[in-house]
C-alpha cells in the first residue's frame, strides 16, 4: 500500500496534525488527496539577503493597454491613493497558483487539495471533488501602524465583513492612519457586496481628504456618506438601470445594507464614525486607567436605554437588542452619520470591530482584558486575538476587528 505523506500542518487551515490523522480536525480537509512531494522539492531551505534577492522573480512586464491591475474577479483594482492603502486580501490557500500550460492554464485557479484538477464555478475540485476555500473566509491586513483580521466564524456560511485599513500624512507631514470595518446585513441581499462596497468607498474618501487638510471629523462624514451612496447603487442589481430606479416602487425592496464603523489617529486626535451597531473601544496602555467604548450603538436596545423604558442589562437581555435602527442602504430610513471627536492625553490602542466580536467582550473593561498588554506594539497579533477569542466564545457570527496604536503626537509636531 501507497505511504501516504506525513504532514506537519494541514494544507489548506495549517492546524497542526498528529502522525497518522486521515481529516484535519478544524477544517475536515482530506489529507489523503494531498500528493506526495516532488522529488526536486527541498523541506527547508536556509533564506539570507543574497539567496531572497536571487529568489525573487523579475516582475513581468504590464501587458500593452493594461491601465491597472485586475484582480481574481476580473475587477480593474482603484487607482491606488497617497500612502499606504489596503483593502483585506484573501487567504492565499483560497486559489492555487494554475500550472503553466498555455494560455488558459494561466488564468485557471487549480484545487489546493489535488494540485491537478480545476476548480469549476461551484468552487468544486473537477478532479477530486474538494470544496475550495472561499477568498473572504479569513482576511488579514498589516501595516507599520494598524492591522485588521476578519474571519467568518463558526456558524456562518460566508464572511459577510469586510474592513479596509491605510497609512498616509497630513499637509504637515504628520501621519494619519485609517480603519473602516463593515459588517453585512445577513436579513437584506448580497450583505457581502455591500460591506464591500462601503469599506472601499469609506476608506478611498478618507486616503484622499487628509492629505489635502481636510479636518479628520469632516473627512469621516464624508467618507460615511460616500459608503451609503456606494451601498445604495448596488440596489439596482446587475443590469438595472439606475435612473429608472426613481420611479420604481420596488427599487428597496430588501437591498443590500450594512453597518460601518471607522477611526481616524491624525495630528493628536481621534476621530471615530458610525452607523448601525459596530463599535470602537479605547483601551489606554496603562491598564491601570479606564477604558471606554467611543461609539452608541444604533439598535433596539440602545433606544430603551436612551429613553429610560429598559435598563442596560435587561435591554440587551431582550430577543429584540440587536435589530438594527440605522444603516447604510437604500432602504435606510435616513442617513444620520455620526462622528465624535476625541484627544487622549495619554497612548493606547483603538479597537474598531463588528459585534461579532463585542458579542463576546461588550463592556470596556472587558475588551482591555481581552487585549495584550503589547497591543500597540503588536496590532496583528492582537487582532488574531481579538478574533480567537470570539471564536472560542463560539463564533456565532462573523468576526472583523481593527487595532490602531496611538501614540501621543511629538513636541513641535502639528495639529489636524
Amino acid at each position: 500500500m501507497t505511504q501516504m505523506p506525513q504532514l506537519s500542518a494541514c494544507p489548506s487551515c495549517e492546524e497542526p496534525l498528529e502522525s497518522g490523522d486521515l481529516f484535519c480536525g478544524a477544517c475536515g480537509y482530506d489529507l489523503s488527496a494531498v500528493p506526495p512531494p516532488n522529488p526536486g522539492d527541498d523541506s527547508t531551505v536556509l533564506l539570507t539577503a543574497a539567496s531572497t534577492e536571487q529568489a525573487r522573480p523579475a516582475a513581468a512586464p504590464a501587458p500593452p493597454g493594461t491601465a491597472r491591475p485586475v484582480r481574481s474577479d476580473g475587477v480593474p483594482e482603484p487607482p491606488a491613493p497617497d500612502g499606504d492603502y489596503a483593502l483585506p486580501l484573501p487567504d492565499p490557500r483560497a486559489a492555487a497558483p494554475a500550472a503553466a500550460a498555455g494560455p488558459a492554464a494561466a488564468t485557471r485557479t487549480m484545487c489546493v487539495a489535488c494540485r491537478a484538477g480545476g476548480v469549476d464555478e461551484d468552487g468544486y475540485c473537477e478532479n477530486c471533488g474538494h470544496a475550495q476555500p472561499r477568498e473572504r473566509d479569513h482576511m488579514e491586513r498589516e501595516l507599520d501602524t494598524v492591522a485588521a483580521v476578519s474571519d467568518r466564524g463558526l456558524r456562518h456560511h460566508r464572511n459577510e465583513d469586510s474592513f479596509a485599513v491605510g497609512a498616509t500624512a497630513l499637509p504637515d507631514g504628520s501621519p494619519a492612519v485609517v480603519a473602516i470595518v463593515c459588517d453585512g446585513v445577513s436579513s437584506a441581499s448580497r450583505p457581502d457586496e455591500a460591506s464591500a462596497a462601503a469599506s472601499q468607498a469609506a476608506g478611498e474618501v478618507l486616503m484622499r481628504s487628509l492629505p489635502r487638510g481636510t479636518h479628520p471629523q469632516t473627512a469621516m462624514h464624508e467618507a460615511i456618506v460616500a459608503a451609503a451612496g456606494a451601498v445604495t447603487s448596488l440596489a439596482g442589481g446587475p443590469g438595472r438601470d439606475h435612473g429608472a430606479m426613481e420611479h420604481d416602487p420596488h427599487r428597496h425592496e430588501n437591498a443590500p445594507a450594512c453597518t460601518l464603523v471607522g477611526a481616524v489617529v491624525a495630528g493628536g486626535l481621534l476621530v471615530v464614525g458610525w452607523v448601525g451597531d459596530s463599535r470602537a473601544y479605547w483601551v489606554p496602555d496603562d491598564r491601570s486607567t479606564p477604558a471606554a467604548r467611543l461609539t452608541e450603538d444604533d439598535s433596539w436596545a440602545a433606544q430603551m436605554v436612551a429613553t429610560g423604558l429598559m435598563t442596560e442589562a435587561d435591554a440587551y437581555a431582550d430577543e429584540r437588542a440587536h435589530a438594527i435602527t440605522g444603516w447604510l442602504g437604500a432602504d435606510a430610513y435616513e442617513l444620520d452619520p455620526h462622528t465624535a471627536s476625541f484627544k487622549p492625553d495619554r497612548p493606547g490602542v483603538v479597537v474598531v470591530c463588528t459585534d461579532g466580536l463585542w458579542n463576546y467582550a461588550e463592556a470596556a473593561e472587558e475588551m482591555a482584558r481581552v487585549l495584550p498588554n503589547d497591543a500597540a506594539d503588536r496590532p496583528l497579533h492582537s487582532a488574531r486575538v481579538l478574533v480567537g477569542h470570539a471564536l472560542d466564545g463560539g463564533g456565532h457570527d462573523n468576526v472583523t476587528v481593527a487595532v490602531v496604536p496611538f501614540a501621543l503626537p511629538q513636541p513641535g509636531a502639528g495639529s489636524a
